[in-house]
């Protein structure tokens, strides 16, 4: 695997991370806003 391969999956893993924190303290300030992410997400998938 070349280094500029490597750079790139850490780089969109440590986004992915940043974005699940994220998630995380939204839903600790905000439970209602996880509710309803939970939601959209339930009628988008069916």
């Amino acid at each position: 695997m070349s280094a500029a391969r490597a750079a790139a999956l850490r780089a969109g893993g440590f986004a992915a991370l940043a974005a699940l924190m994220a998630l995380g303290f939204m839903a600790y300030l905000r439970p209602a806003f996880m509710v309803d992410l939970t939601n959209m997400v339930l009628a988008w998938c069916g």
